[in-house]
């Protein structure tokens, strides 16, 4: 084989472990980017369910310390209550409804929470590479057939403020910053009340009681996305060692 050949068959081969490289870190870094999102531990109208905010940092100079999510007031919810999450504070601010709101059981309804606000001690809050979990108990849920849109605003130490509520139409490209939301479901009979879309809890007290199931789907995405990371970073090794292996062949 000539040489002229030789080093057009290394140069092909060293592009190709580059692009093979540059695949495995685009697949890498866009599995480890995340949006803050909200996993419902049910979805069942009328009733009562857990809502897990998992909270990434996407700053690669400042923490993350507070977090305020905002509640529905065309359908309130009646009750919510704040899971304690170490280091931080949390406070369920309630205040007057933009309108009077009517209840199917017939109850006007002209106060409400209207929001939930944590916010960070120091120390514990959610720096580079990190991200926490918010969980609240809300109830009652809307009637099937809703989406239920959580906007939240994210704050760092450096004063810069993320708002994530843009709206999520369906069918169509998700946008830069999207709102927390879910859709709910209707009750289906003999289900257990479990799931992420079994039967509606009784009371708040029932959530309480429950693990935070949500939270392990959360943890795995952010495993898929460390996962994705590692996998790109050793992609870049080994098309560092193939071009190196060239030069010296040549």
């Amino acid at each position: 084989m000539s040489n002229t050949s030789l080093r057009n068959r290394r140069t092909l081969s060293t592009s190709a472990v580059a692009l093979t490289t540059a695949g495995l870190m685009a697949l890498g870094l866009g599995a480890a980017s995340a949006h803050v999102t909200v996993a419902p531990a049910s979805t069942t109208e009328d009733g009562y369910s857990q809502l897990t905010f998992s909270v990434p940092n996407e700053s690669e100079t400042a923490a993350t310390n507070k977090l305020e999510v905002q509640l529905p007031t065309e359908q309130p919810f009646t009750s919510v209550r704040v899971r304690p999450v170490e280091g931080w504070t949390a406070e369920v601010v309630t205040g007057t409804l933009p309108e009077p709101v009517t209840t199917a059981d017939g109850a006007t309804l002209t106060e409400a929470p209207l929001s939930v606000v944590w916010t960070a001690e120091p120390g514990a809050e959610i720096s580079q590479q990190e991200y926490q979990t918010f969980s609240i108990s809300v109830g009652r849920l809307p009637e099937a057939g809703t989406t239920v849109v959580l906007p939240a605003t994210q704050s760092y130490t450096d004063g810069d403020v993320v708002e994530w509520d843009d709206e999520v139409v369906e069918g169509a490209e998700e946008p830069e910053k999207p709102a927390p939301s879910f859709l709910t479901t209707a009750a289906v009979e003999g289900e257990d009340g479990h799931g992420a879309h079994g039967a509606a809890a009784e009371t708040p007290e029932a959530i309480d009681a429950e693990p935070a199931a949500a939270s392990t789907d959360t943890g795995s995405a952010s495993a898929v996305g460390w996962i994705g990371l590692v996998a790109g970073l050793l992609g870049l090794a080994a098309g560092a060692t193939a071009l190196v292996r060239t030069r010296r062949q040549a």
